[in-house]
């Protein structure tokens, strides 16, 4: 099915009401002082089921250490970093199989991450992943 196609049968977002928007405009404030430091960067890695490092910004390493269980290493300190991960192919086409992803700084290691992945019943599985990383 095209994209266009799908797109036309989507309604989009219901329009919010009065109450809903006076709401959120009470909630505004404003993130100075906060958020990510003038030098933080984004970094990423693309990681193959083996444990291959394929691509990535700021990724030194990555490898497998056992079934479902990876690390990456990246080229500075990530251990106030926001970590996301997802299951996906590293090439630009196909979809990966069907499974779940967690991520943690890695333990004992300041500039690096923990992957684990499953299949999608919860067992671990060896899964090609995508993670970004917000340092």
């Amino acid at each position: 099915m095209s994209s266009a196609r799908a797109r036309s049968r989507w309604a989009g977002q219901p329009v919010p009401g009065d109450e809903a928007t006076a709401h959120a405009d009470a909630e505004h404030t404003t993130c100075a002082g906060v958020g990510m430091p003038p030098t933080a960067r984004v970094l990423f890695a693309v990681v193959n089921a083996n444990g291959v490092l394929v691509r990535g910004l700021g990724a030194a390493t990555a490898n497998r250490l056992s079934t479902g269980m990876y690390q990456v290493v990246f080229d500075q300190d990530v251990t106030g970093a926001s970590c996301v991960g997802t299951v996906g192919l590293p090439g630009s086409t196909g979809l990966a199989p069907a499974g779940q992803i967690a991520v943690a700084g890695r333990t004992g290691i300041q500039n690096a991450v923990f992957v684990t992945t499953f299949d999608s019943a919860g067992v671990a599985a060896d899964r090609p992943f995508h993670l970004a990383v917000h340092a």
